[in-house]
């Protein structure tokens, strides 16, 4: 699967909170919180329900991909969206190891493995 998704019945404010907080206990900083259904909305685009994305990264892993691969850097930092769908908040990212296998260096497959094990485990409980 290109993405991991997992479903809340919290608000998709709480599940943020709740996310950067345990993000902070898997050593990634939150680069960015947009609120996309805001923005859209104030461009007179509207979408039905709340949806955020939050970039975020572990300095140490992109110094990592970024001294072996500086076309690894297309990835970072790495995104977790949450949104409201089907009367639920889903918090999902696109998984790490997907991605960096557009790149040909198996060499990096070992440091995506390590991020997105770390940002399941933040979004798992955040849910």
């Amino acid at each position: 699967m290109f993405d991991y998704t997992v479903q809340s019945d919290r608000t998709v404010d709480d599940v943020v909170v709740r996310l950067g907080e345990a993000l902070k206990e898997e050593s990634f900083g939150v680069l960015w919180d947009f609120d996309l259904s805001e923005t859209l909305e104030k461009k007179g685009q509207g979408i039905d329900g709340k949806y955020r994305i939050l970039e975020v990264c572990n300095p140490k892993a992109a110094k990592e991909v970024l001294s072996q691969q500086l076309e690894g850097g297309y990835f970072l930092p790495c995104k977790i969206a949450v949104f409201e769908k089907d009367d639920h908040t889903q918090i999902g990212m696109p998984r790490p190891t997907e991605l960096i296998r557009l790149i040909d260096d198996e060499s990096l497959q070992a440091v995506a493995l390590d991020v997105e094990s770390r940002l399941q485990r933040a979004i798992d409980q955040s849910k």
